[in-house]
Parts: structure tokens; sequence; C-alpha cells
């Protein structure tokens, strides 16, 4: 593995451990060279997954966009990074389970909107904001509304 800093050609692993459900492999590795220290993963490469998005053009999944989708939202809110990467890891697996190589982005907002309600009320309203594109006001109390009412409901249960 060639260093990201220095371009030098040997790094070693300093730690090495599986990750999401062991599908992929994180290792910490040190340039040899500079002492650089940076991440990498090793991922079973998959049948691509295509997005067709709400105007009808497609393009391939990308956990990463996900990811920044789900930061964005959770931002300065007490959640942590590996809760948000659980979330990501849960969608691709529950698409990639479909068996089929097309998803509308319609499906996989509301996937994102279902985990995120449960995990921090005001990154589910923010996520929701963006992604149902509220033109006013009345629009944003009805979905705070069945929010506390999805609330209330657990906590009766």
């Amino acid at each position: 593995m060639r260093c990201p800093h220095c371009h030098y050609k040997n790094t070693k692993v300093l730690d090495s451990r599986p990750i999401e459900e062991g599908r992929s492999i994180r290792r910490r590795r040190e340039c040899e060279s500079c002492d650089f220290r940076f991440t990498t993963f090793e991922r079973i490469e998959e049948v691509p997954l295509i997005v067709v998005k709400k105007e009808g053009t497609r393009e391939e999944y990308s956990r990463d966009k996900l990811m920044r989708g789900l930061i964005r939202a959770c931002e300065k809110r007490p959640v942590a990074l590996e809760q948000l990467e659980n979330i990501a890891v849960e969608i691709e697996k529950e698409l990639r389970n479909r068996g089929t190589s097309e998803v509308k982005s319609d499906e996989i907002g509301e996937m994102v909107m279902d985990r995120l309600a449960n995990v921090d009320e005001v990154a589910y309203v923010r996520f929701a904001s963006v992604y149902r594109q509220f033109k006013d006001i009345s629009v944003f109390l009805d979905e705070l509304k069945d929010l506390i009412r999805h609330d209330n409901n657990d906590k009766n249960e």
C-alpha cells in the first residue's frame, strides 16, 4: 500500500479488525518512511446497485454519499459515528438482499428516516426537511405531529 502522504511504497499494518458484521476489514497503517498513519478498508466487491432518482436519472449507489447525508443530519447532535455507520450498513444490506439491481431514491430516503427517528428526533427532522423538501411551515408541523404521535405510541407499548 502506497503512503498517501509521501507516496513511499512500504507501509506496515498496526491494527486489523473485522467490521460491518465481518464483511469488511479495517486496517490502521503506518508509512515506513514518514510515519504517516492512515486507515484502509478491504471489502468484497459487490454487483453495482443503481439508484433511480426522482427525475428518472440513474447513478451508482454510494454508501459514502449516504454517510455524508447522515453526518450532516446529525451535526452537533449526540449521535456516535458508529451508529451512523450501522444505519448505512443495515440499509445497504437490506437493499442488496432484495436481489434487484435498481432501487428508487425514495425508498432509501424512507429507510433512512425510519432509522433516524429511533436514533435522534432532531436529526430526523433535519433529514426530513431536506428529503421531503418542505414547502411551507404547515408541512413541517405535520411532520412534527407524526413524529410526536409515533413517539407516544412507542411509549404506550
